[in-house]
């Protein structure tokens, strides 16, 4: 669903973009050893949409989880943006390694947020030629 709409808000000439949440924190650990991090911000900023997906999928180290903090808390009621994961808010603190930092990004989502929960066999499940 994220993808999806990422894809119609670009097709709308809306400017959005779609990262992996490891994906996305690599970028800004590079553009920070680069030197450039202030560059790569001010190129997310330029978004309306940024989509991140599979928040805690992967392990982010404390470095990652601040840059990622940055991104959200940058875009605090500036940009609209679209979280997927599988943990439920009481896990975040895990992901960002430390409860204070989730409760914060937590705040920040929850503050003009709406939570969509899927709930039901997984689509690639049903669909998957193994069986």
């Amino acid at each position: 669903m994220a993808t999806a709409l990422v894809a119609a808000a670009c097709r709308q000439g809306i400017q959005a973009r779609f990262f992996t949440t490891s994906a996305l924190v690599m970028m800004l650990r590079r553009a920070k050893d680069e030197d450039r991090l202030d560059k790569e911000l001010a190129a997310l900023a330029k978004n309306q949409l940024l989509a991140i997906d599979e928040l805690g999928y992967l392990p982010i180290d404390t470095e990652g989880a601040r840059l990622l903090f940055q991104v959200i808390a940058d875009g605090y009621e500036k940009r609209s943006l679209i979280i997927t994961t599988n943990l439920e808010f009481s896990r975040w603190g895990t992901v960002f390694g430390d409860d204070n930092m989730a409760a914060a990004v937590i705040d920040r989502l929850v503050h003009h947020g709406r939570l969509l929960q899927f709930r039901g066999e997984s689509y690639r499940v049903k669909n998957a030629l193994m069986k």
